[in-house]
């Protein structure tokens, strides 16, 4: 799909750098690495720096102002959290209480991994099914899980064209299955996978549904009861939110039958001698003194995303992923690697220069001050099954625009001069 001149137009320029401190300072930088971690806007920044300077205080544990308002902080974000991923009650009100902070996705995939199995009584014959598109994060969790109990792992995998057919779903989600945990969007490959129709027909085999939405929570409007599903996780720096904050969703009749992942301090309700007995989701699953700055700070980016509105920034991020991907697909030298159609990337596309290893391209281009990511991606089965032992990753965001990804081609080019000077 190739862009109009009108759609070229409206990602000639970008609205939106001024608003990220290390953009609009740092001009030279081309950062195309969205993928791994978000640019945060000036909001967010100052929002973190805003609860130490007026609120900081343990939240939870004190009577006094400064730690109701810590945390104030906390429920605000959760609620906030609840209304952008549509997780409302039959009455539109945000399920607050179902959002569970973590340190980020992979911690949020292994709460889940840890607890859940006991709760779905997962044992010898039956299958946790996943797809081979997974990031390390929702597949090595699944595969110590199998290991311990004595169930089979079994791989969703895509057809010539990238996508998991609906008899590739059928095959492979079975009766067998008690657990489908399954990327929404491929951190390589930047595809979308059919999520709705893989938790539907979970459900219909008695599984529960897992959604890693870390590649598609910042990008695309997601809604867990459209999707169907019975968890979520996310983390906050890949929607410009700070490092080290990660969110789960679950439905609240899994939550509270999942055991505590962490114990200790805040998570319990009374403690003997001999036993405990654990304190009411979400405090159950956050032990220990939670990063309240870190929380406030992610109210503060999903507040920008939702000013600008989610759908608006898709659409701009679905013309720059186009025009990345034609631009990509334009160079002689250069193989993409997954669908031809830019618009099926959503923020990602994965390429190798011919005869020229991704590392090398990766740090000429840092001469250039172009920002990619070169590797495995985390995916290690994925490359294996595409035959690639890594690749170069250039990934955008809705604050890039044409100008980046012309400075990413011509610097391409350096590459290809470089290793065939004659």
């Amino acid at each position: 799909m190739s862009l109009t001149a009108d759609e070229l137009r409206q990602i000639e320029e970008s609205p939106f750098k001024a608003d990220f401190p290390l953009l609009a300072e740092n001009p030279q930088i081309t950062f195309l690495d969205s993928a791994a971690t978000a640019q945060r806007p000036a909001t967010v920044l100052d929002a973190e720096r805003r609860f130490y300077e007026t609120m900081n205080a343990n939240p939870l544990r004190g009577l006094y102002g400064l730690s109701v308002a810590a945390t104030a902080a906390i429920e605000d974000a959760r609620t906030r959290i609840a209304r952008f991923i549509g997780a409302l009650d039959g009455k539109g009100k945000p399920e607050t209480n179902q959002v569970v902070f973590t340190r980020n996705t992979s911690e949020s995939l292994n709460l889940v991994a840890h607890t859940l199995p006991a709760v779905v009584k997962l044992g010898p014959g039956d299958e946790v099914v996943i797809s081979i598109m997974e990031h390390h994060s929702n597949l090595i969790p699944w595969q110590q899980v199998c290991r311990q109990t004595g169930a089979t792992l079994v791989y969703l995998r895509p057809d010539s064209d990238f996508r998991i057919t609906a008899a590739e779903i059928e095959a492979k989600i079975g009766p067998a299955a008690k657990i489908v945990s399954v990327t929404q969007v491929s951190n390589v490959l930047g595809v979308e996978n059919p999520v709705k129709e893989i938790a539907a027909r979970a459900h219909e085999m008695g599984a529960v549904c897992v959604v890693d939405g870390a590649q598609s929570v910042p990008h695309i409007p997601v809604d867990v009861r459209e999707l169907g599903c019975d968890l979520l996780a996310f983390s906050g720096h890949k929607l410009g939110g700070p490092m080290g904050i990660g969110v789960l969703w679950g439905k609240k009749e899994l939550l509270e039958a999942m055991p505590p992942f962490l114990t200790g301090g805040e998570m319990i309700d009374s403690v003997s001698e001999t036993d405990a007995v654990w304190a009411p989701i979400p405090a159950k699953f956050e032990a220990g003194t939670q990063d309240a700055a870190g929380s406030y700070a992610t109210d503060a980016a999903i507040a920008y995303l939702q000013k600008h509105g989610m759908e608006a920034l898709e659409q701009r991020e679905r013309l720059l992923a186009t025009y990345l991907a034609d631009s990509l697909e334009a160079l002689p030298y250069v193989n993409v690697i997954g669908p031809a159609d830019g618009a099926r990337h959503v923020g990602a596309v994965a390429f190798n220069v011919n005869g020229v290893h991704p590392h090398d391209v990766a740090s000429i281009l840092d001469m250039q001050g172009v920002c990619i990511r070169a590797g495995h991606h985390c995916a290690q089965p994925l490359l294996t099954w595409l035959g690639e032992l890594s690749t170069c990753r250039a990934s955008v965001a809705f604050y890039n625009d044409k100008a980046d990804i012309d400075k990413l081609v011509s610097a391409l080019d350096m590459v290809w001069s470089v290793f065939h000077a004659r």
